[in-house]
């Protein structure tokens, strides 16, 4: 057992078990031994691979349509170009060096990152060395202003509390701790109106998870571009209002328990768009979720990838086709993913996201 699991352990038996919620966010950010304050994660010699480290086009499209959609809310100047959770600083490095081809763009970008860990923030420092950048410790650290925001692989590291459906009604599933061992133990039955209305023709046995931290995100989020103008796009694996337990830990690009090692293994969950898109559409416009690969054919990244293959050898060509059918295809990133955007009721959608 790792040194907080063992801290775990003594903190369940003298508290009682505790939410899963409360145990991710320990694991992930723990000041001394969360998985987020001491690892470097991502990439080939780390844990996972996301979508920036697979092609630069993932980014590049992806910059080109939030600065469109500056361009199309009149270049708001200066305005705020932040990431949720940046990992190496590759995503937001693609996303500025296709977005400086729009006049103006980067000059009036006061770029923010949103990043909890010291290791990863020398890191994005590094990738980011050509442009000046602020780090906020939340989302609410962020000063106001227009709004142009990118989340990759953000909301699903948020906590989530699990509720199993059992003859006693929905009981919350929380984590306790036996003969020095983690396990999933079930609590008390919750009040008739304690699960939410999508989950209620669930049959006994199905579970379902909420993420009150990722609601409340999204919330701040819409609220700042209701208010000062902007566009958010949040991409991630999950989908709307799905059941089942979705909890899971990665170490060295393979699933592990969840329980295994604590604070050395990243833990997710998949999101419910469906709690995001609640959380925002009291003040903004909210887009229909649709799955990755078909936005960013939908942004041109078939065109994108003919004009990189030109002039390149063979080897070249065939990992930028793996590349390009990681991203794309449904049975790769292309259908796991999804994404949607927030813009402000007044405004077009971004492009690649009109109905």
């Amino acid at each position: 057992m790792t040194r907080l699991g063992k801290r775990l352990i003594a903190q369940i038996e003298r508290s009682g078990p505790m939410p899963v919620a409360d145990y991710m966010t320990q694991c992930l950010l723990d000041p001394r031994h969360g998985y987020y304050t001491n690892a470097q994660p991502f990439g080939a010699s780390g844990d996972f691979v996301t979508a920036p480290d697979i092609s630069q086009m993932f980014g590049e499209l992806l910059g080109l349509c939030l600065a469109q959609s500056w361009m199309d809310q009149g270049c708001p100047k200066p305005f705020i170009l932040a990431e949720l959770g940046p990992g190496r600083g590759t995503l937001m490095s693609d996303l500025l060096r296709a977005a400086g081809s729009v006049p103006g763009f980067c000059d009036a970008a006061d770029i923010w990152l949103v990043e909890a860990s010291g290791p990863l923030r020398a890191v994005q420092v590094e990738a980011l060395e050509s442009y000046p950048i602020n780090f906020a410790d939340t989302v609410n650290d962020i000063p106001d202003g227009p709004l142009f925001l990118i989340a990759n692989e953000f909301f699903d590291c948020m906590p989530v509390r699990q509720y199993r459906k059992t003859e006693a009604g929905w009981q919350e599933q929380m984590i306790g701790a036996e003969d020095g061992k983690l396990g999933f133990v079930l609590g008390a039955p919750l009040p008739p109106q304690g699960a939410p209305d999508w989950a209620s023709d669930l049959p006994q046995g199905a579970m379902i998870e909420t993420s009150a931290a990722s609601v409340a995100i999204a919330g701040d989020i819409a609220r700042r571009i209701a208010e000062h103008g902007g566009t958010a796009i949040i991409v991630d694996y999950g989908d709307w209002n799905s059941s089942g337990d979705t909890l899971q830990a990665i170490k060295a690009h393979c699933k592990i328990g969840p329980l295994e090692k604590p604070g050395q293994s990243d833990l997710t969950a998949h999101v419910n768009f469906a709690e995001l898109a609640q959380a925002a559409k009291p003040r903004v416009g909210v887009t229909p979720m649709i799955p990755q690969g078909e936005l960013l054919l939908r942004l041109g990244i078939d065109q994108r990838a003919e004009a990189l293959s030109k002039n390149r050898g063979a080897a070249t060509l065939k990992a930028h086709a793996a590349a390009f059918r990681r991203l794309t295809h449904a049975d790769e990133m292309g259908q796991l993913f999804k994404v949607i955007a927030f813009y402000p009721t007044d405004a077009t959608p971004p492009p690649g996201f009109e109905t």
